[in-house]
């Protein structure tokens, strides 16, 4: 059975092909973090694969637990996270693990019906990885489908989008999100309601927030030095900035989403000044908010929402982190500011 939800649009397509055994040799999955790309791309092996024949994944024969453990043979999983503990995270797929990957398409896959490779983050190859995969996309091996997974399709080269069958994963709804949390996932309602909003509609979070508290527990903490960071001069500021640039250079990710809830905080900003108080995400913050409102123009804060998407794309092209953080710290608005709430 699908485990994913919200994104029926993609099965009602892929369900034909599945029955029929005749799955596209590349797909290309794009969505936000934790949307469901890695959970779909493993069901659809899953569902090429699985003992009961191809169609539906069974999710209980030996091939379909096997994929979910990630202890397939034939399905090989590539991407840019740290392997080991403490080992620094690598910024790009490199072209010496596209060509260990390609090797595997060539063989007779000897653990289920067919052999299956995910590229993770795949906007991270590097050019030469990228051409090299290229050219197994013009010419793919039979039975071997090729999935790649991206935040965004405009990160990845033209040659390669053209060569994929795109498939775009929604944001669950919210309704849907805190049914499925109270339902599937015994989450109590107030919980389930703070969780589908702060999730932006990526399911997969919400159920490993409600699983694990000190996740929420870390985004008060979270929080709670955004507003030390708004309240400080610049040497606490730079000091901040020194600290997240140290550990960007170890896990690239979690520094990532930390400044992704500094947007959302100076999202909500602004739909303050703008009298748009019902949409806001971070509720259980309000009075901060408020307060923080009252003394920031809406220019500032426009301001600032553009700097650090500005210094999340910059990251995301390799700029020298201390210095892009900095540069942000350095321009963000204080709380000297001049009060005024239009």
């Amino acid at each position: 059975m699908w485990k994913i939800y919200g994104q029926d649009h993609i099965l009602r397509q892929l369900e034909p092909s599945l029955r029929q055994a005749r799955l596209g040799h590349a797909y290309l999955l794009i969505g936000p973090p934790h949307v469901g790309k890695m959970t779909l791309a493993l069901q659809l092996a899953q569902a090429v694969n699985c003992e009961y024949g191809p169609g539906i994944p069974c999710s209980a024969c030996t091939q379909c637990l096997r994929i979910a453990q990630g202890i397939h043979a034939a399905v090989r999983v590539i991407g840019v996270e740290q392997r080991e503990e403490g080992e620094p995270t690598r910024t790009v797929i490199g072209i010496d693990e596209i060509k260990s990957a390609l090797r595997q398409v060539n063989l007779k896959a000897y653990e289920g019906n067919c052999s299956v490779i995910i590229f993770d983050h795949a906007e991270s190859m590097s050019e030469a990885a990228a051409n090299a995969l290229l050219k197994t996309l013009e010419e793919p091996p039979p039975q071997v489908p090729i999935m790649l997974l991206a935040e965004d399709e405009e990160s990845l080269l033209p040659t390669l989008r053209s060569r994929c069958r795109l498939f775009t994963l929604l944001p669950v709804p919210k309704v849907t999100m805190v049914e499925k949390l109270i339902s599937e996932n015994h989450t109590d309602p107030a919980t389930a309601e703070r969780l589908a909003i702060l999730s932006r509609g990526c399911l997969g979070w919400a159920v490993t927030a409600s699983n694990e508290p000190q996740i929420l527990e870390q985004l008060g903490a979270d929080l709670e030095r955004i507003q030390e960071t708004y309240h400080s001069g610049l040497e606490v500021r730079f000091n901040y900035a020194a600290e997240l640039a140290t550990r960007f250079s170890r896990d690239r990710e979690p520094v990532k989403q930390l400044l992704f809830l500094w947007l959302r905080w100076w999202r909500d900003l602004l739909l303050l000044k703008e009298g748009a108080e019902d949409y806001v995400q971070n509720l259980d913050c309000m009075d901060q908010l408020l307060n923080q409102a009252a003394h920031l123009t809406t220019g500032q804060v426009v301001d600032s929402v553009k700097r650090l998407q500005q210094t999340l794309e910059g990251l995301d092209s390799n700029a020298n982190p201390r210095l892009a953080l900095e540069v942000l710290m350095l321009n963000l608005p204080t709380e000297t500011a001049t009060p005024g709430f239009k």
